[in-house]
């Protein structure tokens, strides 16, 4: 589940983004390298957590535990009004598009599709974890299969990429938009370097979903953290063999144009035919993604219904499936009109960075759980307290530099999130009253 909610359609198309903030093949590998370890980081010390907390809801649970109600609360109510529902729209329209590549398709029948994609992988989480996960399984190890094979065919079959005829240096320096900074970044500078690395992260979404399902998972306090761990390894290899691949295949130049890099470097190798082939994995691929994001996300509500911070319709458990079915069905129609109306766009881009404000509040509430002297887990995260701490600083450099890049869009984004705190206490409050009366 860790490797097939990672890699989904970002990889097969950021490699352009990353590039054209650090303009050389070191410099590239180094981002990806730095994604990578920060992920890790992460992997960690939700390892540990889960290890300690194995209950459903994941991050929510830790929050809660960690900091209190309301911290849980504003993690559910950013995750249902639009993290977790924008990154299901924005993952389905993805597929949607990929879709048009093979059959022509206007925008109401890609959105209709995109519909049509979330009410399938809905209606099988609905009828229990088990087909949801066999399903995510068999799209993983294809998926990850298809990597190799890229891999292997791309270095076999393809040649070595010839620089372009034009100047690559003034060509290089126009991409990046900055005056030669350090070498190994290929003239860009560190400002350049941690965009690039905020980029690449985006790739590595998702790492942190498989904690949600932890009651319905064998031996979770075991399973989970060696999941994580194993799971962002997996992932990191991929990414940076594929990358290999991209760089050996094509032009520098040509990787920082590219929209659609798998597409321009399955050409190279199979001709006209390899951005066909390439278009049908990566429609694979965002498939595979969608259906553990779709399995993941009932969980958390499940769990906030549980604690009275939401209706308890919603955490109900469907007598025969087993599943949290109304929260599953909740979820879906959210999702779902993100998509018709195309308000996830903005809401997503907004918003999605401010997940880094709670990894970073969670990492630090590991340490707060330590001192407290609660009990001690089976597993226990290597580099205690350096590792929560660097992750730490490392999720709110990442919030504060999108702030300083985008101050209006960033604080408009926290302000939707922040919305949620007047909603906790009111529900607290009637909560409060209904009990005592």
């Amino acid at each position: 589940m860790v490797v097939g909610t990672i890699i989904g359609a970002s990889i097969f198309v950021q490699p352009s983004e990353v590039t054209g903030r650090v303009p050389s093949m070191g410099g590239a590998a180094l981002v990806w390298l730095t994604a990578g370890a920060l992920t890790m980081l992460g992997a960690l010390v939700v390892a540990e957590l889960a290890s300690s907390m194995p209950a459903s809801g994941g991050v929510y649970v830790y929050l809660r535990e960690q900091f209190g109600g309301w911290v849980g609360f504003l993690w559910g109510w950013a995750m249902f009004w639009v993290m977790h529902s924008g990154i299901i729209a924005a993952v389905a329209m993805v597929f949607a598009s990929y879709a048009g590549f093979l059959v022509p398709l206007d925008d109401i029948s890609t959105r209709l599709l995109a519909v049509a994609t979330i009410l399938v992988l809905s209606a099988v989480n609905y009828r229990g974890v088990r087909q949801g996960s066999n399903l995510q399984a068999a799209f993983t190890l294809v998926k990850v299969a298809a990597i190799v094979l890229i891999v292997v065919v791309g270095l076999a079959l393809g040649q070595p990429a010839q620089p372009e005829a034009n100047d690559s240096d003034s060509a290089l320096e126009g991409a990046t938009g900055t005056a030669p900074g350090l070498a190994i970044l290929g003239g860009g500078s560190l400002s350049d370097f941690s965009l690039a690395v905020s980029a690449a992260l985006f790739a590595f979404g998702g790492w942190h979903m498989v904690s949600y399902n932890a009651e319905e998972t064998l031996e979770p306090r075991r399973t989970i953290p060696r999941a994580l761990i194993w799971g962002v390894a997996i992932v990191t290899v991929c990414y940076i063999a594929l990358n290999g691949v991209y760089f050996y295949l094509l032009p520098i130049e040509t990787v920082i144009r590219s929209q659609h890099i798998a597409a321009d470097a399955a050409n190279v190798v199979l001709g006209a035919g390899g951005g066909g082939a390439m278009t049908a994995l990566v429609l694979f691929s965002t498939f595979g993604a969608l259906a553990g994001i779709v399995l993941s996300g009932p969980r958390v509500y499940y769990a906030m219904a549980r604690d009275g911070l939401l209706f308890a319709w919603v955490g109900d458990v469907h007598p025969r499936f087993r599943t949290p079915h109304r929260a599953v069905l909740l979820q879906a129609v959210w999702s779902s009109a993100l998509v018709l109306t195309g308000t996830y766009r903005e809401l997503f881009t907004r918003v999605v960075y401010t997940e880094w404000v709670f990894f970073g509040v969670m990492a630090l509430g590991l340490i707060k759980l330590r001192q407290s002297g609660s009990p001690v887990p089976q597993y226990r995260m290597i580099g205690y307290p350096v590792t929560p701490i660097i992750f730490a600083l490392a999720a709110f450099a990442i919030v504060a530099n999108h702030i300083v890049s985008d101050p209006v869009g960033s604080l408009s984004g926290l302000g939707v999130v922040m919305a949620g705190l007047p909603v906790f206490m009111f529900w607290t409050s009637v909560s409060s009253s209904t009990s005592s009366s």
